[in-house]
């Protein structure tokens, strides 16, 4: 039995999944290989030499797409007073304090991204085990523990990406949708991997940026050359 199925071994064809590509090449190979019925998203994984047990060596930020990513960001917003009416003008889907802990305590989970003014951190805290997990955690290295609500809430529903290493020092972040075409995605690509270039601990040793590769959500993926990653951003 084949390990894909017939249109995943078709978008292959003759190409030699192993050899490794330019990054413009890398992204326009990913969008054509892409055959699903629907608008999948481009994601891309770079392995990076870093030792995540070290919390110097931890790469953790988030970056504000160009050209977004092509989806409906559902924003929980956890605030009160004033800031709730901040949270609604700025187009939060959900905002509330000790309201919102609760529905969420009882199962609901019904958003995509989390914000929460300092003041209500330890509230949240109770919950830090069912969003922790689920990557809704709000984290003011990523923007979303702040006073600033609107600005933290337009920014994620204009497709702001948040990233973490894994444990095998491994980052996963979407770039956008396949309609979107190369050049949008390749912008996109660009803003991310110069964050994370910049990101770069002084204590990491040896290569930073170890390997490369572009996939849509059902195609298969595209290695990138990690030496025109510097090309790339330079031109």
């Amino acid at each position: 039995m084949p390990k894909h199925g017939k249109k995943y071994r078709n978008a292959i064809g003759d190409r030699d999944t192993d050899v490794r590509v330019g990054v413009e090449e890398g992204v326009k190979v990913a969008v054509d290989n892409a055959f699903a019925k629907f608008d999948e998203t481009v994601d891309v994984a770079i392995n990076l030499g870093v030792d995540p047990k070290y919390s110097d060596q931890m790469i953790r930020g988030a970056v504000s797409l160009p050209n977004g990513l092509g989806k409906d960001v559902r924003v929980a917003v956890f605030c009160k007073g004033e800031k709730e009416n901040e949270a609604k003008e700025a187009g939060a889907d959900y905002y509330g304090s000790d309201d919102l802990v609760e529905k969420i305590q009882g199962g609901w989970l019904d958003f995509d991204k989390a914000v929460a003014t300092p003041d209500m951190m330890a509230v949240v805290g109770k919950i830090g085990r069912v969003l922790g997990p689920r990557g809704l955690m709000p984290n003011a290295k990523t923007g979303t523990v702040t006073m600033d609500v609107a600005t933290a809430v337009s920014e994620l529903k204009a497709g702001k990406v948040e990233f973490k290493v894994d444990k095998a020092g491994v980052l996963h972040a979407p770039i956008g949708k396949v309609s979107f075409g190369p050049d949008k995605l390749l912008e996109n690509l660009r803003s991310l991997l110069d964050t994370v270039m910049r990101l770069k601990p002084s204590s990491a040793k040896g290569t930073y940026m170890k390997g490369l590769a572009v996939s849509s959500t059902m195609g298969p993926g595209v290695k990138i050359d990690p030496l025109t990653v510097r090309k790339f951003l330079d031109s």
